[in-house]
């Protein structure tokens, strides 16, 4: 408990562990694979709405859709930038799914850059997070962020968790769910994992 006071209290409320991708083609970054596995109390009301249906019943393909206009309307929770410079996504993945592991769902979806950016020489940041941090957004570890085997030939990964500093997580922890926190304290950024894509 003392090690986790944020999440063992009230805040935040539900967790997604991610695994991404990156994909690129022609000595270009074009794409991110996104696989996020939500905690099984954020699961239950998508899973109980699916029942005991099939992988390929109709009503996965409806929920997903449901989710991922959630997803969409927050730009995918995700943010690129290659120095000051945000890089646009296409707001229409190209492909998206839900399924069921065990008692969580994982949503599945690819992330279009709205156009190929080039590795050369090129280093990339990448954050994914929800701006209020009522969700905590997190890898694991390192090996959850990997490259394809365009990016991979001339690019390196380096993940960075921030430390927060006391003052900032007393403040998290104050909040109740009815709560939103101070736009300007921007709170889900500064909890943000960091991935930096470095390119030779």
């Amino acid at each position: 408990m003392l090690l986790f006071p944020i999440a063992a209290f009230c805040h935040p409320h539900s967790f997604i562990a991610m695994k991404t991708e990156l994909i690129g083609k022609d000595n270009q970054l074009t794409a991110m694979k996104a696989v996020w596995t939500m905690d099984e109390i954020t699961s239950a009301d998508l899973l109980y709405d699916a029942g005991n249906a099939r992988p390929d019943d109709v009503v996965w393909k409806k929920l997903a859709a449901q989710v991922m206009a959630n997803v969409l309307g927050q730009h995918y929770f995700t943010e690129l930038w290659q120095g000051k410079k945000r890089v646009k996504f296409l707001n229409l993945p190209q492909t998206y799914s839900l399924s069921r592991k065990g008692n969580k769902a994982v949503l599945t979806f690819l992330v279009p850059l709205g156009e190929p950016q080039p590795l050369s020489g090129k280093r990339y940041r990448l954050l994914t997070f929800d701006p209020s941090y009522f969700v905590d957004m997190h890898y694991d570890n390192l090996q959850d962020v990997t490259m394809d085997a365009t990016v991979a030939a001339q690019c390196q990964l380096q993940l960075t968790t921030p430390k927060p500093d006391v003052s900032l997580q007393q403040y998290a922890l104050s909040l109740d769910k009815a709560d939103a926190p101070a736009e300007d304290r921007d709170l889900g950024r500064q909890f943000a994992q960091q991935a930096e894509l470095i390119c030779h």
